[in-house]
């Protein structure tokens, strides 16, 4: 069986197989119907191994044992092992995603917080920066510190970034609206943004201006600045710094709160 080692590492990627498993399971779609030492030939797979192999692609969906003697395998169509694979991946995630709701009522969360506000106290606030990188990683910080928001957001992005923030954002910014927490946020303002703006109306102040700077600053404390410009870069390798600097972050918000008031309100948000 002559098979492409790019096309087997691309099958090992979607269905989570290990090595053995795939060449196995490429060497029994090749035939169809075949018994272990055939696809431990074809598959240059070891004889004392094709046995637990094929057991495994079969408890996973990948193969039948056809009945009778010797012991045959049948391959299942791939576009059926596509929907079994679903299946089992969604009911692994959604086991794994109870397991971690059911550690929130735990003792192990208030010991894990214990651990994490211990450690906090004893860092000096300048140390509490860091670098992010991806937009992925940097939406999830961004995130994180706006749930955290007791008093203000100041969002400065651009056309896209406001798409973008509305779309990833909008929920959490509506929690802490429910707050009192005041939300501004100014970009350019485009045929493009206009659904996201009236969106977004009832929960921030939105205004339009020709800059280009991606920041976000929170309370007063904590400031998100992206360093590159996100139509000149691809999503994977954006980055994005993480401070938190009261000292620095007033200085910031005094500025931009003198730039807001030179800056026009958009209908949606009179």
């Amino acid at each position: 069986m002559i098979v492409k080692e790019e096309f087997l590492s691309k099958l090992r990627r979607y269905f989570s197989l290990n090595l053995y498993e795939v060449k196995v399971w490429a060497a029994l779609l090749s035939r169809g119907v075949s018994t272990a030492g055939e696809l431990s030939d074809i598959a240059n797979v070891p004889r004392s191994r094709s046995y637990d192999v094929l057991e495994s692609l079969e408890k996973k969906g990948f193969v039948i044992m056809k009945l009778g003697k010797p012991i045959k395998y049948i391959a299942v169509p791939p576009t059926e092992v596509i929907e079994r694979v679903k299946k089992n991946m969604k009911k692994e995630s959604d086991a794994k995603v109870k397991r971690l709701d059911d550690l929130k009522n735990t003792e192990i969360l208030n010991e894990l917080n214990t651990l994490h506000t211990q450690g906090v106290e004893l860092v000096e606030p300048a140390d509490l920066s860091g670098s992010l990188r991806g937009r992925h990683n940097l939406y999830n910080h961004l995130e994180l510190t706006l749930k955290n928001a007791e008093q203000s957001v100041i969002i400065m992005t651009t056309s896209q970034g406001l798409i973008r923030k509305i779309e990833g954002l909008k929920p959490v910014l509506e929690q802490i609206k429910k707050r009192g927490v005041k939300i501004r946020i100014a970009a350019p303002l485009t045929k493009e943004t206009r659904a996201s703006v009236k969106d977004i109306s009832s929960v921030a102040e939105v205004r339009h201006t020709n800059s280009k700077a991606r920041f976000t600053i929170v309370d007063g404390k904590e400031i998100i600045f992206m360093v590159l410009d996100d139509e000149q870069v691809h999503p994977t390798y954006d980055i994005g710094i993480w401070v938190n600097t009261p000292f620095f972050a007033n200085a910031l918000e005094e500025l931009f709160d003198l730039a807001w008031k030179s800056l026009k309100p958009t209908k949606e948000t009179k």
